[in-house]
Order: C-alpha cells, then structure tokens, then sequence
C-alpha cells in the first residue's frame, strides 16, 4: 500500500480527489443554471446573468428611454450587467467554497 501525505493511503488520496473534481462539477453546472437578478436606476434596469456567466435577460423601463439621454441608459445598462456579472459569479466561488472547504485550487474560477 503506497503511504502518502500524513501516513494516508495514496489510492485513497486520489479516491477522495476524484470524488470532489466530481462534486465541484456537478455543482458549477447546478450554479451555471442559477439565475441571478440586479436592478439599477431605481428599477430602471434589469439584468439577469446566469452562473455561467451569461446575461439572459434585460428590462429597461419606459421611463429610462429618453431619444435625448442615451447616455444614462447606457451607463445604466452597463452598470446592471457588470453587478449582475459579479453577483453570479459570486454566487459560484460561493457554492465551490462550500465543496472544498475554502481551499482556493487554481483554475476552479
């Protein structure tokens, strides 16, 4: 029997690394289909992003679409999906966090 870290058994080891790379898969494509809702300016805006870091959906109100004021609608727009973006992504590290005990693995994110 090969003795790995700690006296631990190796095949064990890689048992046990298999069965997380597994569970981190499943939940990054739970966490990828978990929608995540902003709204900026009042309500104004709406973006949904999913966890796969995705916009799936933007509301713009009646009331932001100004011919003369394009520029707010766009700031606004672009500030809904950058917090939207964060969030779900935030949401992801969270799950994953979750799984492997807050170890930060390169390459997870």
């Amino acid at each position: 029997m090969a003795k790995g870290f700690g006296g631990m058994d190796l095949n064990s080891l890689m048992a046990q690394a298999k069965k997380m790379q597994k569970e981190i898969a499943k939940a990054q494509e739970e966490a990828a289909k978990e929608v995540t809702e902003v709204s900026v300016g009042g309500g104004m805006v709406t973006v949904k992003a999913n966890g796969a870091g995705e916009v799936v959906d933007i509301k713009l109100s009646k009331d932001i679409v100004d011919p003369d004021d394009i520029e707010t609608l766009e700031d606004l727009v672009l500030s809904g999906v950058n917090e939207a973006l964060r969030k779900s992504k935030a949401a992801m590290e969270e799950k994953i966090s979750a799984l492997t005990g807050g170890l930060n693995i390169p390459g997870m994110f």
